[in-house]
């Protein structure tokens, strides 16, 4: 059933996704969607859930403090990108934020991103502690960490061209955030 509705929401979007189009998909009846989830905006939290435990999964994955911050960094940015943009509900949401503004799908685009910061916060606050880079607001941080690598990833290509590579992704994230622009 949970499969049916992650099916009817990355087809639809949480706006035109009904109980019954999720029963209809799953092969059953309606009441029996009901018998498990009491509104659409549970079952919805239900799949989000998952999908947000998918992210954790990742970044656990990729995370390795014996090697650099940064090196941690691009692995779990470059990963949860490529999850972002082959995960189907995800991309479905994006889409639905943008054309119709839906609360419930920027909510759930807000949470999303919320892991991820969390992540981010985390691990420049380890970083700080281990004198891989210097005292800063983690939180301040990681935001525009992320918003430089989703600008860099997503918005370059809306106002160019070429698109970046991951190379040229890293060397101005090496550039802006590990060097600075100030000739020392």
């Amino acid at each position: 059933m949970l499969g049916a509705a992650a099916q009817s929401f990355s087809l639809f979007g949480y706006k035109a996704t009904t109980m019954e189009q999720v029963a209809k998909i799953a092969n059953v009846g309606k009441g029996t969607i009901y018998t498990f989830f009491d509104t659409k905006e549970q079952l919805f939290d239900e799949i989000l859930h998952g999908v947000i435990s998918e992210m954790k999964t990742i970044i656990e994955r990729e995370v390795d403090h014996r090697k650099p911050f940064f090196d941690n960094l691009f692995r779990v940015l470059d990963s949860l990108l490529e999850f972002r943009g082959e995960h189907e509900l995800l991309i479905k949401l994006s889409q639905e934020v943008r054309d119709f503004g839906t609360p419930q799908s920027q909510e759930a685009m807000s949470r999303v991103e919320g892991v991820i910061l969390g992540y981010m916060e985390k691990e420049v606050r380890f970083a700080v502690e281990q004198h891989e880079i210097r005292e800063c607001d983690p939180s301040v941080v990681a935001f525009l960490m992320l918003k430089m690598y989703v600008a860099l990833t997503s918005e370059w290509n809306k106002q160019h061209q070429e698109t970046l590579t991951k190379a040229e992704i890293r060397q101005h994230f090496r550039l802006f955030l590990e060097e600075g622009l100030s000739v020392k």
